[in-house]
């Protein structure tokens, strides 16, 4: 098996640096392969093969296939790298200077390694060894106040999936082809065709087609795994209401709030201040005021309209529901920050022209305001996205604590409830890795889409 995936990784390289044409030297093409096999054969030179040991199940198999290929990845798109600066080559960056190319500054090449060193040793220090440490701990069986740990290599990862290889590797494999494919298909269309309509639509349902296989990936429980999937649902679900909430609400706030009114700059200035206070405060806050017995909301719903709000720790809806309302209040202000600023930037002269033209303020604000906007729309929606991942951990705890049944436990919650609560140190530092590649992804999924069509001062 190790053989297997030495030679795999061999011909990963040979296909990863063939895609493009100067890369295509005997060479070069060495150099790749030797580097391909090298970062590969490091995963089992610093762990042992462990992973495709004769107890390991064939999950852990797939693992460590998975992580031999993920080393070689990383390793050979730092030689293609080398190669362009050997090369003279570098990344085409018009689209974020706006065609400005004038200009310059000539120094010694150790000069910006000097100046970004402060920035690269907090990196290394509170980031990087961290991120490695946590990895290293996720392989082990470690409980909290123990003196010694042992070594249970992919364990704690491979109980969080299901147990047949088969379907394991094929989920991801198809959602992922049907992404390329739909997205070949979108290309090698004309606009304004029925095709390259059915295609979008294609596109878009490939892309929820990856979140399906990511459900259909991980364990419902059972059969000694733990039941990781009710988990991700519920993720999905707060995160998604979480940022849609935020981003709305603040882009529509904003935008009424961008117009010229009396006492104009305390009214935004009172709009900003939820972002000062700290989640903790806000799941308080919440707490109090959908608390069942001495909330306000319950009081002003009965006095007012007489209903009697059912209690909304005990339904999932609600729950969830409030947790959502919290979370995006607490980002409602940043949001509104950046949207405000990002108004002053809109061309005055087309909103003019648009109004002379007879455009309707819906046409103005789809086809001129939020264009402008997407620079801050989609720096925004990676804060977001970051913020409902990381930081709504003490929002759940004081508001719900995970209830009810678990339906309002999220990924970072569950982790430090495992870790930490429980005292399950390798665990908890597994799922913890997987939340941290989970926001790799999503972030590199946001530059690949949303990225391309983000316009920058005119380039797109």
């Amino acid at each position: 098996m190790l053989i297997a995936a030495l030679v795999t990784a061999a011909l990963f390289g040979v296909v990863f640096l063939t895609r493009e044409p100067r890369y295509r030297t005997p060479r070069r093409l060495g150099i790749g392969t030797t580097v391909s096999v090298a970062a590969a054969a490091a995963v089992p030179g610093t762990m042992g093969p462990c992973g495709f040991a004769d107890e390991s199940t064939p999950v852990d198999h797939v693992l460590f296939f998975a992580l031999m290929l993920t080393s070689s990845w990383i390793a050979l798109i730092v030689t293609r790298a080398i190669f362009d600066r050997s090369d003279g080559a570098s990344p085409d960056t018009s689209a974020m200077t706006g065609e400005i190319r004038s200009g310059g500054f000539r120094t010694k090449p150790w000069v910006p390694w000097l100046l970004l060193s402060p920035t690269l040793v907090i990196l290394i220090v509170f980031l990087y060894t961290p991120a490695v440490q946590t990895f290293t701990l996720g392989t082990k069986l470690a409980r909290l106040g123990a003196p010694n740990s042992i070594d249970v290599c992919l364990s704690n990862f491979s109980e969080l999936l299901i147990v047949d290889p088969v379907r394991l590797v094929a989920y991801p494999l198809v959602a992922v082809a049907a992404v390329y494919a739909t997205s070949w298909w979108r290309r090698a269309t004309s606009k304004e065709t029925w095709s390259h309509r059915l295609a979008e639509v294609a596109s878009t349902l490939s892309v929820l087609g990856i979140f399906v296989a990511l459900w259909a990936i991980f364990s419902p429980g059972g059969d000694g795994q733990v039941a990781y999937r009710p988990v991700y649902v519920t993720t999905l679900i707060i995160t998604i209401g979480t940022v849609a909430t935020g981003m709305i609400g603040g882009l529509a706030i904003a935008y009424l709030a961008f117009r010229n009114i009396r006492g104009g700059g305390v009214y935004r200035t009172l709009l900003i201040w939820p972002y000062a206070i700290s989640p903790t405060v806000a799941g308080i806050l919440f707490f109090m005021i959908f608390d069942p017995t001495a909330g306000i909301f319950q009081y002003l719903a009965e006095v007012w309209f007489g209903v009697d709000v059912p209690n909304y720790r005990e339904s999932a809806i609600l729950a969830q529901a409030a947790i959502i309302l919290a979370s995006g209040w607490k980002i409602l202000g940043y949001n509104i920050l950046f949207y405000l600023a990002g108004l002053q930037t809109v061309p005055t002269s087309q909103v003019e022209a648009a109004v002379i033209d007879g455009a309707s303020a819906w046409q103005r604000f789809t086809k001129i305001v939020l264009p402008s906007l997407s620079p801050i729309t989609f720096f925004l929606l990676v804060t977001n996205l970051t913020y409902a991942f990381f930081e709504i951990y003490a929002t759940i705890d004081f508001m719900t604590k995970g209830a009810p049944a678990g339906k309002t436990s999220v990924a970072i919650y569950e982790i430090i409830r495992v870790g930490v609560n429980n005292g399950d140190l390798g665990r908890g530092a597994a799922q913890s890795v997987l939340l941290f590649v989970a926001v790799i992804g999503v972030t590199l999924w946001q530059f690949r889409t949303s990225g391309e069509r983000v316009t920058y001062g005119g380039a797109t």
